[in-house]
């Protein structure tokens, strides 16, 4: 007696047909795996922050990050916190009065949560 499931055949394609369909199928899934877009776009603000805290501020770190943040609006990107205030940092280093306090206050209005830091090295600049 012959097993009726003894020839039981393979399911195939013909390599005509298979190949197109795997190059989809991979096409399809790599489609799939784009990366998240970042929250903040952060050029080269921890390197500038990094010469800062080693006490080097210049007129060179100022204008790196002034160019970095045209980029980062270029882009349609945010900055990332403590960017403005930063800045802020380097002007106050600078003795640039203005730009301190027009920098804090960006800060401020884009991160609400800095606003008592914020607060707090105005009135330390003021005096």
């Amino acid at each position: 007696m012959k097993n009726k499931f003894a020839k039981r055949r393979a399911l195939s394609f013909p390599l005509s047909f298979s190949l197109p369909l795997a190059v989809a199928a991979c096409a399809l899934l790599a489609g799939c795996n784009t990366p998240p877009k970042q929250l903040y776009q952060w050029e080269s603000y921890q390197p500038q922050v990094y010469e800062y805290f080693k006490g080097q501020a210049s007129v060179e770190q100022v204008t790196i990050l002034e160019q970095d943040l045209q980029k980062i609006r270029a882009t349609g990107s945010k900055p990332p916190p403590g960017y403005h205030a930063q800045l802020g940092m380097l002007y106050a280093s600078l003795g640039k009065d203005e730009q301190v306090v027009q920098e804090f206050q960006t800060e401020k209005e884009l991160f609400p949560e800095s606003s008592t830091y914020m607060d707090f090295l105005m009135r330390k600049f003021k005096k």
